[in-house]
């Protein structure tokens, strides 16, 4: 598809039995994390374990929605794409509130149910961005998907780090650290599917 933000070409959006079973794989394991990650949360009052939860929990809808629209015409992948791109900014806009919120309560969470929560999602994200990295340079509803999992398998490393940060300082600021940063992941890569699927947008309306 011309004009498309690739490195080079541009591919036709997947369809075939790999790519949906790989979508599969991926809805349920991140279901599963979201569940694990909002009790661990609570438990060890980690504002970046929630965002991570959070992230989790919309992963999976992302996932569903991508197998939703496999089969549909490139139009409509790429209007969904831009309501995830703007799910993603939003999810952005939530953190950095939540996290004004952490630092004002002046909340110190627990490291250990950090470390090891955030090593189990890590492997989880690994995995699920292995499946996906085939389909990294699709279209925009493709594309989506490849940076949710990216930047969830970065979002732990940077959790592990706050733990770590918070076992040697005693204090939450590390927690809170790397709230902003998932933050700053959600609302580069929302805004990047968002300019993708616009210009995809104004490429279908130019050939109707």
């Amino acid at each position: 598809m011309a004009g498309c933000s690739c490195d080079t070409t541009c591919q036709a959006a997947p369809t075939d039995h790999r790519y949906r079973r790989a979508l599969w794989v991926a809805l349920v394991l991140n279901a599963l994390m979201f569940f694990v990650e909002i009790v661990a949360s609570f438990k060890a009052e980690s504002v970046s374990l929630l965002a991570d939860a959070i992230d989790f929990l919309g992963d999976a809808g992302n996932y569903a929605v991508a197998l939703f629209v496999l089969g549909l015409a490139p139009v409509w992948r790429s209007r969904t794409a831009l309501w995830k791109g703007w799910l993603m900014v939003g999810y952005g806009v939530f953190v950095l509130g939540k996290s004004a919120w952490q630092w004002a309560a002046g909340i110190v969470p627990e490291a250990f149910i950090m470390t090891w929560v955030s090593l189990l999602a890590l492997a989880v994200n690994i995995g699920v961005a292995m499946l996906l990295y085939a389909y990294r340079n699709g279209d925009a509803q493709a594309r989506s998907v490849w940076l949710c999992s990216r930047n969830d398998a970065l979002g732990n490393l940077a959790v592990i780090a706050a733990a770590g940060g918070v076992w040697v300082t005693a204090q939450g600021w590390p927690d809170i650290a790397v709230a902003l940063i998932l933050a700053s992941l959600a609302l580069t890569s929302g805004a990047s599917v968002i300019r993708q699927a616009r210009q995809e947008l104004h490429e279908h309306r130019g050939s109707a």
